[in-house]
């Protein structure tokens, strides 16, 4: 492919949060020409950076509405690739740390990584886990094991984690910056294994009523 045909080819790369995260794991997102196909996407990629692209995703995106001095109108609409390079491809398993976003996990989950590994909250920050509901549903929707990964604080958020499903946690400053870090390391293993074990159990439902559970026969 020649230089001119790569140039109309990737018009752009697309700068934003998920890009960011998806660059991580070798995934670079790109605005394209709309009357591109994955062929022509791969060909140009490949010619551009010197790179062997595994695969390509593209997405046909609508523009977005705008107001101008009182009058309605809509963008044009346009279309995004997304270009994993050949980490998975060569034969290595992905274990992907990424934000908490069931869209991206999912990408990565697409692209071959073999674990996704969502954050609980910033790294090093101890918070504990920032979106407990987005976690489950990325464990929900994942065929592949779930590991969250930083901003464990204490024994009870490793608990929630497992509690939520998920297949395992990750640490590293909990314990190492805990006041005891043999006595934290300790506390998580047990926490690890309790939430797991109350995953399995299954929870009792949340009710919205107070309802005795000792029995009212056989009483004095």
């Amino acid at each position: 492919m020649n230089q001119e045909k790569v140039l109309k080819t990737l018009l752009a790369p697309i700068v934003s949060e998920k890009s960011t995260e998806l660059s991580s794991v070798n995934q670079y997102v790109f605005k394209v020409r709309s009357d591109s196909n994955k062929k022509e996407i791969r060909a140009a990629a490949e010619a551009l950076f010197g790179v062997d692209v595994a695969n390509v995703t593209t997405l046909n995106v609508k523009g977005k509405k705008k107001i101008f001095k009182g009058k309605t109108g809509r963008r044009v609409n346009w279309k995004k690739a997304m270009i994993p390079k050949t980490l998975v491809a060569d034969g290595f398993e992905v274990m992907v740390y990424t934000n908490d976003d069931l869209i991206i996990a999912k990408e990565l989950e697409a692209i071959g990584c073999c674990a996704i590994m969502p954050l609980a909250s910033l790294i090093g920050s101890g918070q504990g886990i920032a979106n407990p509901a987005n976690i489950k549903m990325i464990k929900q929707n994942a065929g592949v094991p779930v590991l969250v990964d930083a901003g464990i604080g204490c024994a009870s958020d490793a608990a929630k984690a497992m509690e939520l499903g998920c297949d395992g946690v990750l640490m590293n400053s909990a314990i190492a910056n805990a006041q005891n870090p043999v006595l934290m390391a300790s506390a998580m293993k047990y926490a690890v294994i309790a939430g797991r074990e109350s995953f399995l159990a299954g929870r009792m439902l949340k009710k919205a009523y107070a309802s005795a559970s000792s029995p009212l026969e056989n009483l004095l």
